[in-house]
């Protein structure tokens, strides 16, 4: 029913990769002489010696996978990588506890930035990076990354794209799978070069500037100092994230057309106008509101309100402001984005642009086929007809989404009684945002969480970084029947 052997076998060629990449952060600590050097080392040899002998043991496993091996592995992955990102944590006793260190690794390959360090700038450079480096790796999937790799052993990938970006209409920049993995981490990794030497130009060091473009591009958000963003007081650093950030949010393969020249392709993306339509509205509502309740300048106000707008509606998650002292009004806007996500294809998390525009789309469709009971009006998305299915699909997304957050809601109230900070908890960590609200908002952190609660907001992570139905077909008696 299974192909177990090659399920395992995929596992462990992606922890020789994760191993890889502990040993990069192994050589950032050696440049800095930390104290970080050999439990970075350890626990890479401990992470590539596992993957190693688990793929000798399985090298030959059958090489053809089915589409439900493809869920197991993307859901198991990511599970697995937390652990075992885990051990430069527990190993430098940067996190002592497996608990915290679970979640701050699972915070950071699922790009959501919530985080339970009360100073971050004592953590030594290597895991630092490493910590910026989760992020990176898990913004553009590490399924993504493996795909450019997988035909050497002979394994087709498209079952495990399908499952690791599973949006509504999920677009391929090439026939070939291999093709399309190495384009967009083409362009992940051009991004991420130029946002960093821009930062360095900035004033950022080096080493902060490459972190911050890690976690940028990923829409992740973890910083290298406390006071995230906000530590650099200036506009030009700002601006730059802002930019950066706001393409993090496009859809990849539309990035990869206006690379190419196709600009048409851009301006007549209906996914593309509305994602800049919301920013604008918004931006435009809060940022005249805090003109009027705040002694902010015109230009401190445009900034803070765009920074902000930006980084929630993308899932980015960074701050510059703490929007919990605004008045109700915008803290209630800031809440409502989110809800709302980056386009499909991208780097954000959150429900995505394209379903909030096809759910809006197709209210409104309903309320024409009530005047007009006889007529055939499809819904329309860059001028073609959505099937039925895929509508079908949306609303379903839609209604699990909210009864999950809703659930989930009322079951954290048991472990954090204040409902404002139980919302914001649930709902920064199942869209993928980092700040929540109350207790857990943008200068505040999860520390306090008991631990049952950070296993159960772990969960909730993982559930909307594969957005929701990669996971949940796992717990349906019937993906398991014959």
């Amino acid at each position: 029913m299974f192909n177990l052997k090659a399920i395992i076998k995929i596992l462990g060629f992606l922890l020789v990769v994760e191993g890889f990449f502990m040993l990069i952060s192994m050589l950032v600590a050696l440049l800095y002489s930390g104290p970080d050097v050999l439990p970075l080392l350890y626990s890479s040899l401990i992470t590539m010696g596992t993957g190693g002998l688990t793929v000798g043991a399985m090298w030959k496993a059958e090489k053809k996978i089915s589409k439900n091996d493809g869920f197991i592995i993307v859901t198991m992955v990511w599970i697995v990588f937390s652990f075992f990102g885990s051990l430069p944590y527990l190993m430098s006793h940067s996190i002592p506890n497996l608990t915290d260190a679970f979640f701050e690794t699972m915070s950071g390959f699922t790009t959501t930035g919530s985080s339970i360090l009360n100073d971050i700038e004592a953590l030594p450079h290597g895991i630092l990076f490493w910590r910026s480096l989760t992020q990176w790796l898990g913004g553009m999937g590490i399924i993504v990354l493996s795909l450019a790799i997988l035909p050497v052993f002979g394994i087709g990938g498209m079952q495990l794209f399908a499952a690791e970006v599973p949006g509504p209409v999920p677009d391929k920049l090439n026939p070939r799978i291999q093709q399309t993995a190495k384009n967009l981490w083409a362009i992940y990794v051009l991004f991420t070069v130029v946002e960093s030497l821009l930062l360095w130009g900035g004033g950022m060091t080096l080493f902060d500037a490459i972190n911050h473009s890690f976690t940028t591009m990923a829409t992740g958000g973890y910083s290298t100092k406390q006071a995230s963003v906000a530590y650099w007081n200036s506009p030009f650093i700002q601006y730059v994230i802002i930019f950066f950030m706001f393409l993090a949010g496009t859809n990849f393969t539309l990035t990869y057309s206006a690379l190419a020249g196709k600009f048409d392709k851009v301006y007549k993306n209906e996914e593309f106008k509305y994602y800049v339509l919301f920013v604008v509205i918004f931006t435009a509502i809060i940022f005249s509101g805090l003109l009027l309740t705040t002694q902010l300048g015109y230009e401190q106000a445009f900034r803070d309100t765009l920074f902000q707008v930006v980084s929630i509606i993308t899932t980015t998650g960074f701050a510059t402001a703490d929007y919990l002292t605004w008045t109700p009004f915008l803290m209630v806007l800031i809440f409502t984005l989110f809800f709302f996500g980056g386009s499909a294809g991208s780097t954000g998390g959150g429900i995505k642009i394209m379903r909030i525009v096809l759910l809006l789309k197709n209210s409104y469709y309903e309320l024409r086929r009530l005047l007009h009971p006889n007529a055939i009006i499809p819904v329309r998305f860059n001028k073609r007809s959505v099937s039925e299915q895929i509508i079908t699909n949306v609303l379903a997304f839609f209604m699990i989404y909210l009864i999950i957050f809703f659930v989930s809601t009322i079951l954290f109230t048991l472990i954090e009684p204040d409902l404002n900070s139980s919302m914001g908890a649930v709902a920064t960590c199942l869209g993928n945002i980092g700040p929540g609200l109350g207790n857990y908002g943008p200068a505040e952190n999860f520390f306090q969480v008991p631990a049952i609660g950070k296993w159960f907001l772990s969960f909730l992570m993982l559930l909307g970084r594969l957005e929701l139905f990669t996971v949940l077909v796992l717990f349906s008696p019937a993906f398991w029947k014959k």
